[in-house]
Parts: C-alpha cells; sequence; structure tokens
C-alpha cells in the first residue's frame, strides 16, 4: 500500500454519524471539490514524511468539526494549514472550504508548540474522522471502539512505515486507545479543557526543552 491506495482506502470508511472528510461534502461550508482537495493535502502530507524521516508520530483522539473535519489534516485548523505546509518544507496544501478561515483552539497550541521542537512531526488521531452526535454534523463526540478497530490497519500502516523513534498519545482517550491496539506511546495531557499549559510542559520534557514561563501562559490564554 502506497500513500494514494491509503487516502483511498480511508475515504471508503463509513460510520453512522461520521462525517468522512474525504467523500463527504458539508453543504453549508465546503467547496464543491472539497473531498479532493482533502484527499490530496493528506497524500502530499504522508509523502513527505515518508520522504523526510520524521522523528515522531503525535496521535489524538479524532477529528475535530473546526479543525480536521475541515483541513483533512489531524490536529490542524485552516488558520494553521500554512504552517502544516512549511512542516515539510513549502507544500501546496489547500483550503477546502468557503468563507473566513476557521481557527481551533487545541490547533493553535499544537502548531505553537511544534514550532518550538522545529522538526518534522506527523500528526494523526486513533480514529482519523469526524465523529458528531446524532443530527447535529457540527460537534464532536468520542468514536466507539468498533470504529476505531475498522481503522486499525491504517495506523499499522503508518507506524510501520514513518518508523518513528516516538509516538505521543495527545490525551487520555488516545492513550487508552493505543494501549488496546497495542501501541507503545508517550502520554501527554490534551490541550483543550484548561490544559495548554500541562501539555506543553510534557511535549517539552519529552524533548529535553527549557521551560520558559511566558510561553506557557501566554498559549494558556487561548480561546476559541
Amino acid at each position: 500500500m502506497n500513500s494514494t491506495s491509503f487516502v483511498k482506502r480511508l475515504a471508503k470508511l463509513q460510520f453512522k454519524d461520521t462525517f468522512n472528510p474525504y467523500t463527504d461534502g458539508c453543504e453549508e461550508f465546503d467547496r464543491g471539490d472539497a473531498p479532493r482537495i482533502r484527499k490530496a493535502n493528506l497524500e502530499l502530507v504522508i509523502d513527505a514524511a515518508l520522504d523526510v524521516s520524521v522523528d515522531s508520530l503525535w496521535i489524538a483522539r479524532d477529528l475535530g468539526y473546526r479543525g480536521g473535519r475541515r483541513t483533512g489534516l489531524a490536529l490542524t485548523d485552516e488558520a494553521h494549514l500554512t504552517d502544516h505546509a512549511h512542516l515539510y518544507g513549502s507544500l501546496p496544501l489547500r483550503r477546502a472550504t468557503r468563507g473566513p478561515a476557521v481557527s481551533e483552539r487545541t490547533a493553535r497550541v499544537v502548531w505553537q508548540t511544534i514550532k518550538e521542537i522545529n522538526q518534522p512531526i506527523f500528526l494523526w488521531n486513533v480514529f482519523p474522522l469526524h465523529p458528531h452526535e446524532p443530527n447535529d454534523p457540527l460537534s464532536n463526540r468520542c468514536h466507539t471502539r468498533s470504529e476505531r478497530e475498522a481503522c486499525r490497519p491504517l495506523l499499522t500502516w503508518l507506524i510501520a512505515n514513518l518508523q518513528p523513534k516516538l509516538i505521543v498519545a495527545i490525551g487520555r482517550d488516545a492513550a487508552g486507545a493505543l494501549a488496546d491496539m497495542g501501541v507503545t506511546a508517550e502520554q501527554v495531557r490534551h490541550p483543550s479543557y484548561g490544559g495548554q499549559g500541562e501539555f506543553i510542559q510534557g511535549i517539552r520534557s519529552l524533548y529535553g526543552l527549557s521551560r520558559t514561563d511566558g510561553a506557557v501562559a501566554q498559549l494558556s490564554m487561548f480561546s476559541d
């Protein structure tokens, strides 16, 4: 399986009350070719990550409605799409939606922290689609175990081919899911719900970075 077949396999996944950004379109926000753009974005990032031999794989729970649902990239909102492009040089990543760019608090903190580390990192989710509450597509819910298990081969392929030296589980849910799947990972606090400071300190500790109180305080003030 290469990146093209990987994305095609991902695009075929369908679950109840779940938005697949590589197949589905949002009538309210998406451009007509949005799924194709998101597939192209992800394929570009996977190929780039394979080329540069990323050192780390950060894994969160699932795509959020303000971030990955719109961009097709884990932990990445439209406000940081350019940052994701520059992470691997200068990828031609494109927006798939109309109107003003939407930002997400988690993505802000994650990308500010990535800039401190200054090395390519691949971002993913144990459930790489956007699960939402019934009749409320612009909401978030936790995926189910059966949904996660259906996506296990994709994560297995990424780990086998990227061969990261470090896997970071972002949040307790992601850590538990990865442990359930037999994946060894270092856990850090998820930056949402007041966890920004602990997330930053956890990442800095893993990468041997010095702590800067001012930066932690600044990031802790982020809000959507």
